[in-house]
């Protein structure tokens, strides 16, 4: 089993920072891209960001330019740092970590996800 424990959620005014981190811990497991993603009350869960372990990323459009992804790897932990933030920001976040584990010589992946951090844009 993989844990995800997700922090640094909260209230923040338009134009406001925040920065979400997640910690993954769990033996027997390798941890490949880890990533964001958010939940708006009412709409379906969206890709944020993700990052590989050789530190590639990928954005969605709509956060290009604010948000940035980052990664540990000896942590095992992921970060976002959310600058300009807008009221459309307003989620809960998920963490995510794609895995990969071995039984009697077979590789499996599987991924995990944290609890959610709520994140509020309002003034």
């Amino acid at each position: 089993q993989v844990q995800l424990v997700e922090s640094g959620g909260g209230l923040v005014q338009p134009g406001g920072s925040l920065r979400l981190s997640c910690a993954a811990s769990g033996s027997s497991f390798r941890i490949n891209a880890m990533g964001w993603y958010r939940q708006g009350q009412g709409k379906q869960r969206e890709l944020v960001a993700t990052i590989t372990t050789g530190g590639s990323t990928n954005y969605a459009d709509s956060v290009k330019g604010r948000f940035t992804i980052s990664r540990d790897n000896a942590k095992n932990t992921v970060y976002l740092q959310m600058n300009s933030l807008k009221p459309e920001d307003t989620a809960v976040y998920y963490c995510n970590a794609q895995t990969t584990y071995s039984i009697l010589g077979n590789s499996y992946v599987a991924p995990y996800w944290g609890q959610g951090t709520q994140v509020t844009v309002s003034a």
